[in-house]
């Protein structure tokens, strides 16, 4: 029997296919979306993603572990298809029984077969239609479909334009990211046709977030207008918050930003103590993906780094933080389950409202 106390779920092909409670999903944002975070979504009835990207194998294989030894509900973990050990990773994915394969870049059709014939959903994200059609062709479970004001790596296309056009183009479960924040979010989102939202910014900004409190103030303290999305940090379009290290990429060009990105490069070598091999391999695995300058190899190698720098270390001084538009009307720290029962409580009471607006008769008029 439903405990009283809870949201009433909503019942959508993504809670079907994935076999999570509410149509929510905990994005796999790297330095942020760790075992923790992933626990704690996964426990409050939504799909968390665990971010292994940003993670060597040993790490990726304790990441979860952990999970797993917190949690029998579903989740999934995002992975970067062009990483050398991807296959590896893919393996013990199969071997551990994760529920869900997500992805940045789309991976190859023969990891798609190998990773369905083993039961695991695959999940892509892409920022545009063709792109949606393009891994809708290669025969993917769903696709998450991010607009122009999602944080991290986003298209310019907005949501309320690009989410009815992948809606209308595929034949596939969608989910809608890039704005979402609340339970009239999620309304709209299933209004336009999706399957339920995912979420990055405002998971990031919760308790079990591992982000240092300085880092979540700094967001809090943001508005709408405190965003760029700006290929100046790694090559390409990366919605980020304004700070005066993004400013000053933003007006450096040619040599000066070479330049530039080599010294940042060493700077942040100093702080941290990362390896040059890390920061060289990173680099060149963007190089491989992108036509990038050099100026921007030098900034694709450290932008993990500069992310990690702010998500971990708590220096938002020295690194790139990441995010969507809708920074600037989160205004608390909820828990997961908080966070989620809210949401799920206002989408129930906003379907409420257009039922009842729905069974109104227009009244008659004398002549």
């Amino acid at each position: 029997m439903a405990d009283p106390g809870r949201a009433p779920t909503i019942s959508t092909p993504l809670t079907e296919l994935v076999g999570v409670e509410y149509p929510i999903v905990q994005t796999g944002m790297g330095w942020v979306a760790g075992p923790r975070l992933v626990v704690a979504t996964a426990n409050a009835g939504g799909l968390g993603i665990l971010a292994s990207a940003t993670m060597d194998f040993d790490e990726f294989v304790a990441a979860v572990a952990e999970v797993k030894a917190r949690t029998d509900r579903p989740f999934g973990v995002n992975l970067r298809a062009d990483q050398a050990d991807a296959e590896a990773r893919i393996d013990h994915m199969i071997q551990r029984g994760v529920r869900v394969a997500s992805f940045a870049l789309a991976p190859k059709e023969p990891l798609i077969g190998k990773l369905q014939d083993a039961g695991v959903l695959v999940v892509p994200s892409v920022g545009a239609r063709r792109h949606a059609e393009k891994v809708a062709a290669w025969g993917v479970d769903a696709i998450l479909v991010q607009g122009g004001e999602g944080g991290g790596h986003t298209g310019e296309v907005a949501t309320t334009l690009l989410l009815p056009q992948v809606v209308d183009a595929v034949d596939l479960p969608v989910i809608a990211a890039g704005g979402f924040f609340d339970g009239r979010g999620l309304v709209a989102a299933l209004a336009w046709g999706a399957v339920g939202i995912a979420m990055g910014t405002r998971f990031l900004l919760t308790q079990e977030s591992t982000v240092p409190d300085v880092v979540k103030q700094f967001y809090l303290d943001r508005t709408t207008a405190d965003t760029v999305r700006t290929t100046r940090v790694d090559g390409v379009p990366h919605r980020v918050l304004r700070t005066e290290l993004v400013e000053h990429l933003e007006r450096q060009s040619g040599i000066r930003s070479l330049a530039g990105a080599v010294r940042n490069a060493l700077r942040f070598r100093r702080e941290t103590g990362i390896a040059w091999r890390d920061i060289v391999r990173e680099g060149l695995a963007m190089r491989r993906t992108h036509e990038l300058t050099w100026s921007q190899v030098v900034m694709a190698a450290n932008t993990p780094m500069l992310l990690r720098a702010a998500m971990v270390e708590g220096r938002p001084d020295l690194g790139v933080m990441s995010s969507g538009q809708v920074v600037g009307v989160i205004e608390d720290l909820p828990t997961v389950d908080d966070l989620i029962q809210r949401i799920m409580w206002q989408a129930h009471d906003r379907l409420t409202e257009l039922a009842a607006l729905g069974e109104r008769r227009p009244s008659s008029r004398s002549a």
